[in-house]
């Protein structure tokens, strides 16, 4: 460990030099990047349902952050800059390691969405044979086995990365640089194509789903940010760490101009027919009508028929749910009796 974490003097001192603006610039970008994945979290969780989101967008960009994260933490830079906060007061080793704290709130915000993703996935497709529209929205979702595949796919690939810095740490240190750019180039390879399946499943469905807008807008032009703040703290030679989110920005801000773009027709088309066009979630209910367990359906029937509608769908969805925590009235099966007296 002690030669994982060398202390060059000389390098140490460019850390109590700190530069005011870099600093600012740095906090905020942490500030704002907890900030502009908020908007994406809360919508998937208000909507119930991660419909919309390509599976395979979310292994890419998971095992992505994962592999920038790993990069920055093994890159020469950054481990001197660990190494000195030995020499160092709090305050300055706190600074001189905002960059690496950058990716690593990026790494899990990013794997927080991977967890959503899993969490309200609708592994049981709704079933109502009266409507076409949904089961033609049903044939567009991905199956419950490409969710499994997904989320065993970025285990393994978060465990390998462990094992095989665990490894050459232990056995050839020397060699970690060369891991390090390994990491940065596969995190750059995976980020060159992380929002290509994303794009495509908007444009197949000509609408966002649960992709958030907000989100976007704010790391789109935050992404380009961020990089100038690595360039700035790691030179040329960071390239591996700063290239990746250049790449992301620029294909994000593809992402943005597309969901934008089909919120203006869809909101175009509903005011020419004369109607309030939504479009259906997992589970079958339009934007504008209560969620699966909403607990004030009559708020939204103006009509004894249209609340029975809305209570038949709820009964049928919350007999088909297969996810105990999202089950209504608590944690398990509603058929359960939870009665411990009984023998």
């Amino acid at each position: 460990m002690e030669a994982f974490f060398k202390v060059k003097e000389d390098l140490c001192e460019e850390l109590r030099d700190l530069s005011v603006v870099n600093l600012i610039v740095s906090i905020l970008i942490v500030i704002g990047m907890l900030i502009s994945y908020l908007p994406q979290h809360v919508r998937i969780i208000k909507r119930g349902t991660s419909e919309g989101i390509s599976p395979w967008f979310v292994l890419l960009g998971t095992t992505s952050a994962t592999s920038a994260f790993a990069n920055i933490l093994l890159l020469p830079q950054s481990r001197q800059d660990v190494a000195c906060c030995k020499e160092l007061e709090t305050f300055h080793c706190v600074a001189g390691l905002l960059g690496i704290a950058q990716l690593g709130v990026q790494w899990i915000c990013f794997s927080f969405i991977f967890v959503l993703f899993l969490v309200f996935f609708r592994y049981n497709p709704a079933n109502d044979p009266d409507n076409e529209e949904l089961e033609d929205a049903d044939e567009q979702n991905p199956r419950w086995q490409t969710a499994l595949m997904v989320a065993s796919l970025t285990l393994i690939h978060g465990l390998g990365v462990i094992v095989i810095t665990g490894i050459l740490t232990t056995v050839a240190p020397e060699k970690l640089s060369i891991w390090a750019n390994s990491l940065g180039v596969m995190a750059a390879m995976l980020a060159a194509v992380q929002y290509i399946p994303q794009i495509w499943t908007t444009y197949h469905l000509k609408h966002v789903g649960s992709l958030s807008i907000p989100m976007m807008c704010i790391q789109t032009p935050g992404g380009f940010v961020f990089a100038a703040s690595l360039f700035a703290r790691l030179g040329f030679a960071g390239w591996s760490s700063w290239g990746i989110f250049v790449l992301t920005a620029t294909m994000q801000g593809i992402l943005l101009y597309m969901a934008i773009h089909y919120e203006i027709v869809n909101r175009n088309n509903a005011a020419k027919h004369g109607q309030v066009r939504s479009h259906l979630h997992a589970n079958g209910f339009d934007d504008d009508v209560p969620g699966r367990y909403e607990n004030h359906p009559e708020h939204f029937a103006k009509t004894p028929e249209q609340l029975q509608t809305i209570l038949d769908r709820q009964e049928s969805d919350a007999a088909a749910e297969n996810a105990p925590l999202l089950r209504p009235d608590g944690i398990g099966s509603p058929q359960r009796n939870y009665d411990t007296n009984q023998g």
